[in-house]
């Protein structure tokens, strides 16, 4: 078993509508993880899926809580993802730079908890504690754990992600240089796209090139949110493109529909009716 202690600890966070989650959604995933722990320099332990919440506008998008539910019967059968409802209850949209600090505070908080409790002394026999610096006292002569660094958080996207940041006025610069400058991305890209291109035209990712990990998908996949919607639409079979149990939770709940994808229509998107404000 390789000795994964001394690679840097990394958490994928991926947002958006998941509307609904896709088997692609997933493999996003997968492909990030292999990837981020074939540089031999990182460990990926856990990736987050954090749905949008209503107040985002799209046209098309569901309510949060059935978005929420399909996600986690999406990841009941893996071991290391986690659905994470705290953006997705806001009664407001939340900016992503917000999304990645809330993360990123609760990784730092949760690090400290294992510090403290790692350099508590051992009890005793009889409830004492054993004094700090005086290991020596029963025999031992080892050195202090040092104290581990908290995970990196990392935005997980697909190339489509990346070049949006090129729409005027959904996304502010500063937002742009907080997300690729203090996180990093981890952009899975496919044939045809040219992130490499994008980045070079950016001045602000050109700047974070370093911190952009560029992954191919080899193995192409366009299955979209969008088109399993317009199946679904048109009374086509969307088996195989979702997990079995969001199939099953979209037929019960008889989710999507001419009605639902005409929902927001004619309301302007959350971060640009901001920008106009």
């Amino acid at each position: 078993m390789e000795n994964l202690e001394n690679r840097i600890e990394v958490v994928l966070l991926a947002c958006g509508s998941f509307n609904p989650i896709t088997n692609m959604h997933l493999r996003l995933f997968e492909l990030a993880k292999d990837y981020m722990n074939a540089t031999g320099e990182y460990n990926v332990i856990k990736g987050i899926i954090s749905p949008v919440g209503d107040a985002y506008k799209k046209k098309g998008l569901i309510s949060a809580h059935h978005r929420v539910v399909m996600a986690e019967l999406a990841i009941q059968a893996s071991k290391w993802l986690e659905v994470d409802t705290w953006e997705s209850l806001h009664k407001e949209w939340v900016e992503t730079a917000k999304v990645l600090r809330y993360h990123k505070q609760k990784l730092e908080a949760r690090s400290n908890e294992h510090s403290m409790l790692d350099s508590a002394s051992p009890a005793l026999p009889g409830g004492k504690r054993k004094r700090a610096g005086n290991s020596q006292d029963l025999g031992e002569n080892k050195a202090a754990p040092q104290k581990k660094d908290p995970p990196q958080l990392k935005l997980l996207c697909g190339a489509d992600f990346l070049e949006s940041f090129g729409v005027p006025n959904l996304w502010k610069p500063e937002d742009i240089a907080t997300i690729v400058g203090n996180y990093g991305l981890v952009c899975i890209t496919r044939s045809g796209n040219n992130a490499e291109k994008f980045i070079y035209e950016s001045d602000i990712l050109w700047k974070h090139r370093n911190n952009i990990h560029l992954v191919h998908e080899w193995i192409t996949n366009d299955i979209s949110s969008t088109k399993i919607r317009r199946a679904l639409r048109r009374g086509q079979s969307i088996r195989y493109l979702v997990p079995e149990p969001v199939l099953q939770y979209i037929d019960k709940h008889n989710l999507y529909s001419s009605e639902s994808e005409d929902r927001n229509s004619g309301c302007v998107l959350a971060p640009l009716l901001k920008a106009k404000q």
